[in-house]
């Protein structure tokens, strides 16, 4: 952990000033980046200037944790994050595509058409994509989004309402965070750790990803749990996983803690959301499956299992027995909620094939409540994910580099075994003792 203040009378006044000017340069990056025509030839300096706010941003959480902050401070920070969302919106989405996929599933939608039957290649025909921005990947996969996902794409028609709509939700995470600092007596500027993430704004305000849906239901579902709204936090949970699969983790966290009785809440909602969509019948998970079976992407422990000459089945299962084992840990030790979806996700995002930049959204929240080093500092390399849009965007192949995803993880990694040793170390001396 970073360390905390040494005195809680010192004036407030000269980290506050620190960070106005940290947040003017994260907002000078973001305005910078808005004011470019055509992003995509930009896409090297755009990835560097990430880091730089990246750095920033290390910077004002290191304030964060060690000075006492008022509540100018706060406002300060709340302000500086609309801002940065601001500056965001008005750019071009040139770091993902996937904007545009929500876009053709809409459209869809309101065609009526099922989703998870139908594909871009199979309905050309009918000239649902923006043709200034044809869909180039996934042309033959049906959608792998489940139902609430769906359906928010189907309540707006242009990509800068997609991007409105889901940088108000991440927004509203922003609100629930701070309802959680204070039931939890934490300092409420914490919610910088969120708020002015570099990935985060880039991922919703920049690019419009739908994540902000889920992640803002997975919060809400938290803080129930922690108020002990039993039927509530079960709702959200299952709001969540509606819309992106990742909570589907959470669940024998949180039924250990309402009873299992309380899974079929959760499984009657599940059911009931695929009701719409049951003419697919058995091509339902068609699109989760091939997503499955045939992506890999920025991925750090997964790759390394396939480096050591594990197939990709192999190593799949390695990741799964793992992850299995990270969620009996965190079971059998009682981690309270917001500890164990810090410790599950990131165990999830690393062992996973897939783990594209904006993924790591889903464990940025938790780094508010638990702001561990070494994982705010995954929070800033991911933006080194982008970097195959830059070769991709000249004509060249959507690939991986090396190096790159050594910067990106190593450091990482590194830093997360060396604290395990020590733990491990320590605890084997409190033994003997």
């Amino acid at each position: 952990m970073i360390s905390k203040p040494k005195s809680a009378t010192a004036s407030t006044v000269p980290p506050t000033l620190l960070l106005v000017m940290l947040g003017g340069g994260i907002g000078g990056i973001f305005f910078h980046l808005s004011r470019h025509s055509n992003p995509k030839s930009f896409l090297p300096e755009t990835i560097g200037l990430l880091l730089a706010a990246g750095v920033l941003y290390v910077i004002a959480a290191y304030i964060v944790e060690r000075y006492p902050l008022g509540w100018t401070a706060l406002a300060i920070i709340l302000g500086a994050a609309l801002a940065f969302r601001f500056s965001a919106l008005s750019t071009e989405p040139a770091l993902s595509s996937d904007v545009y996929r929500y876009q053709w599933e809409g459209r869809v939608q309101r065609a009526a058409i099922n989703p998870y039957t139908a594909h871009p290649e199979a309905l050309k025909h009918l000239a649902l994509e923006d043709p200034p921005h044809p869909l180039d990947t996934g042309r033959s996969t049906p959608t792998l989004y489940p139902p609430l996902s769906e359906w928010s794409f189907s309540w707006v028609r242009t990509i800068p309402g997609y991007k409105r709509l889901y940088t108000g939700l991440d927004v509203a995470s922003m609100a629930v965070l701070l309802l959680l600092l204070k039931i939890r007596k934490q300092p409420r500027a914490r919610v910088l750790m969120y708020a002015w993430n570099p990935g985060v704004v880039v991922a919703f305000a920049m690019c419009g990803h739908h994540d902000s849906l889920a992640i803002l239901a997975l919060l809400a579902a938290n803080l129930f749990i922690i108020r002990k709204l039993e039927t509530l936090s079960i709702f959200f949970l299952a709001l969540s996983f509606l819309s992106k699969f990742f909570a589907g983790l959470f669940l024998p966290l949180f039924l250990k803690r309402t009873g299992w009785a309380q899974g079929g809440l959760f499984l009657a909602m599940i059911a009931a959301a695929y009701v719409p969509y049951a003419s697919a019948g058995s091509k339902l998970l068609d699109g989760l499956v091939q997503y499955a079976a045939g992506w890999e992407n920025n991925d750090s422990l997964y790759r390394l299992f396939l480096l050591a000459g594990n197939s990709k089945a192999q190593a799949g299962l390695i990741s799964g027995i793992l992850l299995a084992a990270l969620l009996a840990y965190v079971l059998k030790r009682r981690l309270e909620p917001l500890h164990a979806g810090l410790v599950l996700m990131t165990g999830l995002l690393l062992l996973s094939p897939n783990a594209f930049p904006w993924y790591f959204t889903w464990v940025i929240p938790f780094l508010c409540f638990y702001p561990h080093p070494p994982l705010l500092l995954l929070s800033v390399t991911c933006v080194l994910g982008y970097s195959p849009l830059v070769a991709y965007a000249a004509g060249e192949q959507y690939t991986d580099l090396p190096l790159i995803m050594v910067l990106e993880y190593a450091p990482v990694l590194l830093w997360l075994s060396y604290l395990a040793a020590r733990q491990t170390g320590n605890s084997k001396i409190e033994n003997r003792v």
